[in-house]
């Protein structure tokens, strides 16, 4: 393998208890004056919510709220939230919630300034370089969950309403200027969204570290926030008042979203048309597929497996490592099967068609075909390793 990569760390994160009261100065140094505040329905309405838009106004910014989110987005919301920018006269977003909250406002930042449709931008070989990147707004994100990581990624995802498809928008300027992550946000969050938003964070590690191109740095990064993980997400789920876990938590999902700019697999390639179709929780279902698609990629990973394995402090064996993985998911009630998240076999040829095609599918180190597909799901929904 050529010891050849392009490598780009470049989000400005401001980590830490209490750095939420930093947000109108953060919103200044993103360079706006009149941004447009996302986030989701229930989130408007709670004093998290509240008072960053007091802080905002407090600070003489005036921002107006959009709300229209739905989970898992569609285009709807974002068109919406397009229409809200352009008619309020906005110079940006900031936006505030979990993954897909993120994901929307960061779309709106996007999509605000261009002439072509969403769809023109899908994560597919180059079709980023149609957009206008001087017309892109800028964004300040401020996540409220640790896993999916938005807050520093380039890119997000929406459901395709008319094929009942999640796409991935790709561009490298959608990248938030700014992010705030604060623990002191994700306390309470019930115990299992801490789990399946911790399980999301984990697989956005495990996939980047398996991913078999060079990128030293990204498994570097990976790895450590598998660490992160195994030492802390059990103990968010079972205290959600533990604000040690929390930040460590919330710097593993950082950390995965980073690392991931090396790629994803067959874990998130399922998990996208299954959520489409059946409208699951993306970081659940990505829990719930992760031991399988290790099992089934074992021959390719088995010796980065044993290096990652001694590296948490297991025996170093693959075997070690997936037993560890089981044993965190039973710990925090994640379930062994689809059936656990009401997912049956009735979409079985549609995701086993859709999931070679999702832009994450040509980093998985085996491959992962139709039958690949067929087999893994299948596996899944019976419980066979």
């Amino acid at each position: 393998m050529p010891l050849r990569g392009d490598w780009s760390y470049p989000t400005s994160v401001r980590f830490g208890a209490g750095r939420i009261a930093e947000l109108a100065d953060a919103t200044r140094a993103a360079g706006m004056a009149r941004p447009l505040f996302v986030t989701d329905p229930k989130l408007a309405a709670t004093a998290t919510a509240k008072r960053a838009l007091g802080l905002l106004d407090a600070a003489g910014i005036p921002a107006s709220l959009f709300a229209d989110v739905r989970p898992n987005p569609v285009e709807a919301n974002v068109r919406a939230g397009v229409a809200a920018f352009r008619a309020g006269g906005h110079d940006g977003i900031v936006t505030l919630g979990g993954g897909w909250a993120l994901d929307a406002g960061k779309l709106i930042a996007f999509l605000a300034g261009q002439s072509r449709p969403i769809w023109d931008f899908e994560d597919v070989g180059d079709y980023w370089k149609r957009a206008d990147a001087e017309a892109i707004a800028p964004v300040v994100a401020v996540p409220t969950t640790a896993g999916t990581g938005s807050e520093v990624g380039r890119a997000a995802v929406v459901t395709d309403e008319a094929i009942q498809t999640k796409k991935i928008i790709y561009h490298p300027r959608m990248l938030p200027k700014i992010a705030i992550c604060d623990p002191e946000l994700t306390l309470g969050m019930p115990p299992m969204l801490t789990a399946g938003t911790g399980m999301d964070a984990f697989s956005h590690c495990l996939e980047a570290y398996c991913v078999p191109s060079y990128h030293p740095l990204a498994d570097g990064i990976a790895i450590e926030g598998m660490r992160l993980v195994k030492e802390n997400l059990a103990r968010a789920v079972k205290d959600g008042g533990d604000i040690e876990a929390r930040a460590n938590m919330m710097a593993a999902a950082v950390a995965g979203a980073t690392a991931f700019q090396k790629g994803l697999g067959a874990i998130h390639a399922l998990s996208h048309p299954v959520g489409a179709l059946h409208d699951t929780h993306h970081g659940l279902t990505n829990a719930v597929f992760a031991p399988y698609v290790l099992a089934f990629n074992r021959k390719a990973i088995e010796a980065k497996i044993r290096r990652l394995s001694a590296y948490l402090g297991l025996k170093p064996s693959f075997r070690a490592f997936l037993d560890w993985v089981l044993a965190l998911r039973a710990e925090i009630g994640i379930p062994h099967t689809l059936a656990g998240l009401d997912v049956d076999d009735r979409n079985i040829d549609r995701i086993v068609a859709m999931a070679p095609n999702d832009p994450t599918a040509g980093g998985n180190p085996v491959l992962f075909d139709k039958r690949a597909a067929r087999t893994i799901f299948k596996r899944a929904l019976e419980g066979r390793l």
